[in-house]
């Protein structure tokens, strides 16, 4: 495990405070690290150095314990100075939710601890290879006492910076030798792990700096003890999904306000008025007025739709008939976050004029970082669930997306 001495984070005005401070600095490098793609080792070491990574451990184990909601907007203000590094603990805060929702007391003390002292997680559950995103042909199977992980796995953000990785697998055990019960399990391990090979071959348009990249597991030994039963967390309603959802979408909230903040400074700074307009400065150009102040409605309805849903998952936890409706306000936050991201990076363009496309500014990694993790997952679906509920009267499904 990284030797980090990780401070430690007692309230969320504390969290807000340093999320402020590591954003101011992370933002000056931004377009920079994007263009050359130039992996944040060093800041991501910052970031788990503050104690803002170990902010959900539960009090019982040494955290600060802070809501869903507080997560969201530390993840907001870190997305607004840099989105890849607020996309790389996304699965860090997801697993952590998992290990408290599902893990053994030991699970928790181990893990819990590793995270306070700043470890890092990162995510290997996404693969290529199935009919869809829901198919997983990675597996454990039975080893005498111990069990063997095999497969291959995509999209592993966070996984060139991690400690420990989470990785989905499927039982595969027909048999029934091992005695465990069949379904999905997340193995907790060490990203060193013998059989465990990171690749550094993330080549998307956007999000370039998050190590998103390949992992192959072959013939990977673990400890039973090391596996998580994902069922419990997914297959009942524990907000497990809608906690998941909100840290989506609070990225791509992020990705719009730092967008706008650069469109505005950059035609204040930057831009000259267009002839016909009149005026000698192009921040006097009513059109451009205008549609400032569209886009700025657009950001601000959806920090404000982010707000409320996040109190709406803050009251999901331990609370399985809030359950539904925090999804659902969860659905609408991420409709109008992917929204004003792709709406308002695209506009900085419009409104900055020909100057800003200067490839050496870089301006375009907002729209790119935007497009690329607006694709997550569809928006369109999220409509789905919201009418079929007011419609039918119907909750959204659990599976862990909504």
């Amino acid at each position: 495990m990284t030797a980090i001495a990780a401070d430690r984070i007692e309230s969320a005005t504390q969290a807000y405070s340093v999320a402020a401070q590591l954003a101011s600095e992370f933002v000056a490098g931004a377009a920079a690290r994007d263009l050359g793609r130039e992996l944040p080792f060093a800041e991501v070491d910052r970031l788990a150095a503050s104690g803002l990574l170990a902010i959900t451990v539960p009090a019982a184990f040494g955290g600060a314990d802070l809501p869903p909601s507080a997560v969201a907007e530390v993840v907001r203000v870190l997305a607004a100075a840099d989105p890849n590094i607020a996309q790389i603990p996304h699965s860090h805060f997801v697993y952590l939710n998992l290990l408290r929702l599902a893990g053994s007391g030991d699970q928790q003390l181990r893990y819990f601890g590793q995270v306070l002292a700043g470890a890092r997680i990162a995510n290997a559950q996404s693969e290529r290879g199935g009919a869809t995103v829901a198919d997983i042909a990675t597996t454990v199977r039975p080893l005498r006492d111990r069990v063997r992980i095999d497969g291959i796995k995509f999209y592993c953000t966070g996984s060139l910076f991690a400690d420990l990785l989470a990785v989905l697998t499927r039982l595969d055990d027909p048999e029934q030798r091992s005695g465990l019960a069949p379904g999905e399990y997340i193995a907790y391990l060490p990203a060193d792990t013998p059989g465990v090979r990171i690749i550094d071959d993330w080549n998307g348009i956007g999000q370039r700096t998050t190590g998103s990249g390949t992992i192959e597991f072959e013939n990977v030994v673990v400890e039973r003890d090391q596996l998580i039963a994902r069922s419990a967390a997914v297959d009942a309603p524990t907000g497990y999904g809608a906690y998941a959802q909100l840290l989506h979408a609070a990225i791509d909230t992020g990705i719009a306000r730092g967008a706008l903040t650069a469109a505005t400074e950059f035609v204040r700074t930057s831009s000259r008025p267009w002839f016909e307009s009149g005026v000698a400065r192009a921040v006097d150009d009513p059109l451009l007025i205008q549609r400032f102040g569209e886009l700025s409605v657009a950001v601000s309805a959806a920090e404000a739709t982010l707000t409320t849903a996040g109190v709406a998952v803050d009251a999901a936890v331990g609370a399985a008939e809030s359950v539904a409706p925090a999804s659902l306000a969860v659905a609408t936050a991420k409709v109008l976050a992917d929204r004003a991201a792709n709406e308002v990076s695209a506009a900085l363009f419009e409104v900055g004029g020909t100057r800003s496309a200067t490839a050496d500014l870089n301006l375009h990694h907002y729209w790119r970082n935007a497009r690329t993790h607006t694709l997550h997952d569809p928006v369109r679906w999220k409509f789905q669930h919201i009418g079929r509920a007011l419609l039918h009267d119907t909750a959204p499904p659990l599976h862990g997306v909504i």
